[in-house]
C-alpha cells in the first residue's frame, strides 16, 4: 500500500484519496469549512492549506491527492501563517454576535477562531452589511452576514437532495446565497443544510433561540418517523426534548435525516395530552385511577370472556421488547391467537434517498417477535371483522391509535363490551376506551427497532 508522510507520520494511502481523506482515517483533523466527506470538493475556503515538500506553494489538502513519498506538514511555520491570514480574511466581514447566534458552541468558525487565529483584528473600517433574517424556506433561516461563502449547502441541495434550490450571486464581498426565482428551500431534507453550515448563516426555526448547545444532553436515539431508522440524537433541556439531529452511520442514514423526522417525531413528548396515570371509565367517563385499582380492574374484566372472544393489536410503533411482551401474554396467559398490528404505508411520502413509505420504525421487529396470528388465530382485518359482528368482544391495543388510522373504527369500537388502551398520549382511540395504562415513549425507555433492512437499533432514554 503507498504511504506519504505526514508531520513525521507514515500515512497509508488508497489511490484516488486526497491528504486530509487520508488524514482523518488516521485521526488527524486538518482545519477545514467547505469540506465535506459526503460532498463533492469545492476548495474555496483555503483553511485547509498544508505544505508539501518539493511544491512551489502551499496545497489545499482537500482536493490534492496524495501520492506515494510526499511529504506534508500541517502544523508548519508557513502553514500556520497562511491559516491564521485565511482566519483574518474570513473575520474581516463577520459580525461579532456569537453571544446572540444559535451555532455558540457547535460553530467550526468559533473553534478555528481560538485556535488559528491571531486573536485581533487589524480591519478598522465599517464592516459590509448584507440581509439577515431571511427565511429561505418553511424551516431554514438565513443571516448573509454570517455566510462564509463554503458552498456546502449549494451543494448538498444538488448533490444529496437532488432538488438544486441554492446559489451564489454578486461578487467579492457583496457575494451572497439565494434561491432560485420562484423557488424556496422547501425540499424534504432542506434542515440538513443547518447541521453541515459550518458558521450560523443557516438555522433551524424550529429552533431557534430555544436553548443553548452546553446547556442541554445529547442522547443517540432513533427516528420513528418511517422504517429507515436514522440514526439521530435527541436533544433535551430540563426534561424537554427541544430538538433532533442526525448521527452518522453510513450503513443506515450516513449523515442525513429527513425534515419530517426532525419535526414531526418529538414534539408529543412533552405535549399537554400526556397521559400521566391510569384512567377507567366510570359511569361513561375516563377519570384517573390508581394502578392497583386499573390492572385489577383489567384482570377482572379480562377473565369474563372466552379466549377466542379476546384479541390483542401490538404495534409497530412499539419497541421489540414491547411487542414480545404483549405477544407473551396473549398466546401463553391470556391463550387467544388472535393477535396482529396495523401497518401503517404512505405512498406518497418514500423517495430514493432515506424516506419509506412504511411510517413506522418497527414492523419487521414486530412482525420478528410473534405479533402476528397463531394458526386459526385472527389478522388484524379478521379482528376489525369479528368485533363488528360480535365474535370479538375485548380488544388489548398498545401504542397505536387505530381511529386515527382507520376512521371508519369510530362506529366500530363502539360494540366492544371491554376495549384497554396503552398509550403516550389521549388520542381518538383513548376516548373510546374502558380502562387506558399510561406508556413511555421512545424518549424514555431502553429499547430496540428493527428497520427495513433487518438492523436492530436501540433507544435510550433521554428525559
Amino acid at each position: 500500500m503507498p504511504k506519504f508522510i505526514l508531520d513525521g507520520k507514515d500515512i497509508e494511502f488508497n489511490l484516488g484519496e486526497t491528504i486530509i481523506q487520508a488524514a482523518k482515517r488516521y485521526g488527524v483533523d486538518i482545519p477545514h469549512f467547505c469540506w465535506h466527506e459526503s460532498l463533492s470538493v469545492s476548495g474555496n475556503c483555503r483553511i485547509c492549506l498544508v505544505e508539501v515538500e518539493k511544491m512551489p506553494k502551499l496545497m489545499i489538502a482537500c482536493s490534492t491527492l496524495a501520492a506515494d513519498g510526499m511529504v506534508v506538514h500541517t502544523n508548519s511555520q508557513k502553514t500556520l501563517a497562511a491559516r491564521n491570514a485565511v482566519m483574518e480574511f474570513l473575520l474581516i466581514n463577520h459580525p461579532l454576535d456569537c453571544p446572540i447566534c444559535d451555532e455558540a458552541g457547535e460553530c467550526k468558525l468559533q473553534d478555528y477562531a481560538y485556535l488559528h487565529s491571531a486573536g485581533e483584528s487589524r480591519f478598522n473600517e465599517e464592516k459590509t452589511h448584507k440581509d439577515k433574517r431571511v427565511p429561505l424556506g418553511p424551516y431554514v433561516m438565513f443571516d448573509a452576514e454570517r455566510c462564509i461563502s463554503c458552498s456546502r449547502c449549494i451543494r448538498f441541495c444538488d448533490e444529496i437532495a437532488k432538488d438544486p434550490e441554492l446559489t451564489f450571486i454578486k461578487r467579492g464581498d457583496r457575494v451572497t446565497i439565494v434561491t432560485y426565482p420562484g423557488e424556496e428551500l422547501d425540499n424534504p431534507y432542506s434542515l440538513n443544510t443547518t447541521d453541515i453550515c459550518p458558521v450560523g448563516a443557516l438555522t433551524n426555526r424550529d429552533f431557534r433561540f430555544r436553548a443553548r448547545v452546553w446547556d442541554m444532553s445529547a442522547t443517540k436515539s432513533v427516528c420513528i418517523g418511517c422504517a429507515r431508522g436514522c440514526n439521530s440524537e435527541l436533544w433535551v433541556r430540563n426534561n424537554e426534548a427541544l430538538r433532533l439531529t442526525p448521527r452518522l452511520n453510513e450503513e443506515v442514514n450516513s449523515y442525513w435525516m429527513c425534515d419530517h423526522g426532525r419535526i414531526n417525531t418529538y414534539k408529543f413528548i412533552n405535549s399537554e395530552d400526556r397521559i400521566n396515570g391510569p384512567y377507567m371509565r366510570k359511569e361513561g367517563t375516563l377519570n384517573p385511577s390508581s394502578w392497583n385499582e386499573s390492572v385489577s380492574k383489567a384482570a377482572e374484566e379480562l377473565r369474563l370472556f372466552k379466549k377466542n372472544e379476546i384479541a390483542f393489536i401490538g404495534s409497530a410503533y412499539a419497541t421489540c421488547e414491547d411487542n414480545y411482551i404483549l405477544s407473551r401474554f396473549a398466546k401463553s396467559v391470556i391463550g387467544t391467537k388472535n393477535i396482529d398490528f396495523l401497518r401503517h404505508e404512505d405512498p406518497s411520502f418514500g423517495d430514493n434517498i432515506l424516506r419509506r413509505n412504511d411510517i413506522t420504525p418497527n414492523t419487521l421487529g414486530a412482525e420478528m417477535v410473534g405479533v402476528n396470528p397463531g394458526k386459526d388465530g385472527l389478522n388484524i382485518n379478521a379482528i376489525i371483522d369479528g368485533i363488528n359482528n360480535g365474535n370479538i368482544k375485548a380488544l388489548y391495543i398498545i401504542e397505536d391509535d387505530i381511529i386515527g388510522s382507520l376512521p371508519e373504527l369510530e362506529n366500530i369500537l363502539p360494540k366492544l363490551d371491554l376495549l384497554i388502551v396503552h398509550a403516550a398520549n389521549m388520542n381518538k382511540t383513548t376516548t373510546l376506551a374502558d380502562i387506558v395504562f399510561p406508556a413511555a415513549t421512545y424518549a424514555e425507555k431502553n429499547g430496540t427497532y428493527v428497520n427495513f433492512q433487518g438492523r436492530v437499533q436501540r433507544i435510550r432514554p433521554a428525559v
